[in-house]
Formats: structure tokens, sequence, C-alpha cells
């Protein structure tokens, strides 16, 4: 049988293990595919180093376009990054009737429902397991793996450099920007780290999953984003003394109202497995109403990892690519006329727990202020730890853990109580989740 010819945009950190675990695996891979997969033209604006990785055994282009409008092509591989030019090369593949594989979250978050509507009226596959998670398949198992369930709630450590932050100022004792430091000298973080450290990254790979959990249309501009940044060693080392570990989480939930999509610093009990999830790993606990919580750990990015999603989805296009297109498994897990219309709830009619954190003058009387003023608010106190004062101090922290409150109820208080004469400064407030 005549082998799959594919077309690499881009041949960068991920286009590379690409090439690489291709030609590596090739019999292997083969013989799960039914037929050979080759890559047989690139497109990188660097040639020359194009040039090098492929040793004449592929065609290397500059322009990615001829390499999407060339009719030999079956497959293309997006691998450029970004949602501008990249969107403009998958819409054109798709308009020339090939199937695309790409790890592009952005894009899809973005763009996606663009994307795959115009795929399905072409009748072309978009596989996209690398998008999310590196090499854990996390696509694949809400796809297919857990049809049989109703998804209740996702949370995930999905990003890769926060994680290996929040890891070092906690096991080292290290402020927030020495770690970012020594994260971009050891290559985990970019030299503009914004979209790690400020949960857009996760943002993204967050509106994917929720879309295949939930079967809704990808709605990236009203997830909640809120990075670590303004992290200190003192909510650290108070969250573990409390029996807390805290991670950057990516959240979404189907609850009465609609669908929670939020990505925030979140206290989880340390006995969670996901709460020791250190360093750069990904996971991603997904509650089932049958199959209850299972959990999918692995590495969330890197050449290898990446490549071994992207040559999955290669495999499995290949499988597919004679099949009906009624007969394919939809792109967002749910038949494209039956995606729900669930709203996207705003942050401030989310319910979870909260830590509390605030800076008082040690006088009689402030703890009886606030405990009145979050009564007045509905919130009801956990757990409650009052530091001793150091010698000669005249301030004190108090730190509260709330039971489940509505979070516009928690703003109102802590608006209240920032005002009290007697705390100085703001609240410092961290959602909290039980994971249960």
């Amino acid at each position: 049988m005549k082998p799959i010819q594919v077309g690499l945009l881009g041949i960068g950190t991920v286009g590379s293990g690409v090439w690489d675990v291709l030609n590596r695996n090739a019999d292997e891979i083969q013989r799960r595919a039914g037929r050979a997969i080759r890559i047989v033209q690139v497109a990188d604006k660097d040639t020359r180093k194009a040039q090098a990785i492929v040793k004449k055994r592929a065609r290397v282009l500059s322009d990615g376009f001829a390499l999407v409008k060339d009719r030999n092509i079956d497959i293309v591989v997006e691998l450029v990054g970004g949602h501008t030019v990249a969107r403009e090369l998958v819409l054109e593949a798709i308009r020339r009737g090939k199937h695309v594989v790409t790890a592009n979250k952005a894009l899809l978050a973005m763009h996606g429902n663009e994307i795959f509507k115009a795929a399905q009226e072409k009748g072309v596959m978009v596989a996209f397991e690398a998008s999310v998670a590196g090499g854990i398949p996390i696509i694949k198992a809400l796809r297919e793996g857990l049809a049989a369930n109703r998804i209740e709630w996702i949370a995930g450590i999905i990003n890769g450099t926060s994680n290996f932050i929040l890891s070092e100022m906690r096991a080292r004792g290290l402020p927030f920007a020495a770690v970012l430091k020594e994260a971009q000298k050891k290559g985990y973080a970019e030299a503009d780290p914004s979209f790690d450290i400020e949960g857009v990254d996760a943002a993204h790979k967050l509106t994917i999953l929720s879309a295949l959990a939930f079967g809704i249309p990808m709605q990236f501009a009203k997830a909640y984003t809120e990075g670590i940044a303004k992290l200190t060693q003192e909510d650290i080392r108070y969250a573990e003394e409390l029996g807390y570990r805290i991670k950057l989480l990516g959240i979404t939930k189907r609850v009465e109202k609609g669908i929670e999509l939020r990505v925030h610093p979140t206290l989880i009990p340390a006995r969670r497995l996901i709460a020791n999830v250190e360093g750069v790993m990904n996971a991603i606990l997904v509650k089932g109403d049958a199959v209850g919580a299972t959990m999918y750990y692995g590495a969330g990015a890197g050449s290898q990892p990446t490549a071994s999603a992207v040559v999955a989805d290669l495999v499995d296009v290949t499988r597919l690519i004679t099949a009906d297109p009624e007969h394919r498994v939809p792109h967002l897990a749910f038949q494209p006329d039956r995606l729900a219309k669930d709203p996207i709830l705003p942050i401030g009619e989310v319910r979870t727990s909260y830590y509390l954190r605030m800076r008082v003058k040690d006088r009689p009387g402030v703890l009886a202020d606030i405990t009145r003023i979050l009564a007045d608010s509905r919130i009801s106190i956990d757990a409650m730890v009052q530091k001793e004062p150091g010698e000669g101090e005249q301030r004190v922290d108090i730190v509260m853990l709330t039971h489940l409150a509505i979070e516009k109820n928690v703003d109102a208080a802590m608006a209240k109580i920032e005002k009290l004469p007697t705390v100085l400064g703001k609240v410092t407030r961290i959602r909290l989740e039980e994971l249960l």
C-alpha cells in the first residue's frame, strides 16, 4: 500500500522530535498503522537548520503555503506555533482536503470552533493530542476511554514551568523571582515567561479539555486566569502547616448553573497524589460519574514526549483515512450537532473554599470584627491559625480556611475587612479544592 505522505510545518524542538521518532520507529509504526508514514516535505524559515536535520531525506521549503498546497501531501503536521499564520495554514490545508495534526493549544483554544467546522464540512480530520500535556494521552482518554461517563470535573497541573517554580519555592524556601531566573537558565521558562506564570498557557489547554469533557464549543475568552507571581513564601509555609500544598491548577466543572473554567493557584490537601507532582511534570485528574477519579501523569512538554503524541495522531489518522467521515470519532468527542450551550460561569459565581490571610494589629476584638463580617457574608470558618507576634511586634498574621462559599460574597467580605482600622494592607485570598 502506498505510504502516507506527510508535510511538516516547523522543525524546531517538537518538529525535530517528530522527525526522529517517525524515522527511528518506522517499522513499529508501520505495523501499527497498516502502512508506512513518511515525512516527504518540511517547511521552515531556517532552511539551513532544516536541511541539517533531514539530510536530503525530505524536500525542504521556506514557504509553508507551498507545502499545504502540494496535492501529493496527505497529512499536514502544524508545529509553527502562534495563532495567526498557523490558522491560515491549517485552514488552507483543510480547504485542499488534507488532514491536519497539530500541537498548537493557542490556535485551537482561540480558533478551534472555526477549524473544526471547516474540517467537518470538508470531511477531513484534525488531530490534536499533543496540544495538551505533551506525551500524556489525555485527549484520547476524554474522547474515547471515558466516553461512557458523564464527566463531573477536571483539575490539572498543565503548565510545567509554573509547577517547577512552585515546587522549588516550597522545597528550597526561595522567593518567586529567584526561582523564575533559575527556570529560565534551565530552559524551562522563556525569556518572556508571562504566558506560563500568568496562567494563559494553562487556560489555552483547559479550554480544550473543557470542550471535550462537556461537549461545548471552545470559549477561551471566558476563562478566568490568575498567575503565580504574587505568591509568597509565607503563604506556601502556612499552607504546608495546615496540611496543604499550593499548585497552579486548571479547573473546569459542570455545576447547576453552567460550566466553571478557571486557572489559578490552589490549595490542595498534601495527601492527594496530584499535590505531590513536582518539577516540570504534568498531572490531570478527571472525575467521571461511573469510573470515579482517574489521574494521568507524565512529561507535559519536551521534544520526545510531545513528538510521541504527534506521531500517535499520525497513526490514528492513517488508520481512519479511508473511513466514512460520519463514523470517525468527533473532534470534540460529541457529535457536532449535539454540542451543548451551557454558559461559562463568571468567577464571581464560582463556589469553592478559600484560604484567607490578613495581617492585623495585635489588639483585643480584632478577630471578633473579622468573624462578624464573614458571618454576615454567609462565610463559615473551617480552620483558623493566629500566629504569635515576634518580640516587640505589634502586628500578627491570621490565617483562615473557609467552608464552601460563593466568590462574590468572599470579595465583598474582603473589601469590608480591609477597611477595618486594625487590618494592615490587603487580604491574601487563595482558592482551595479538596478534589474529592
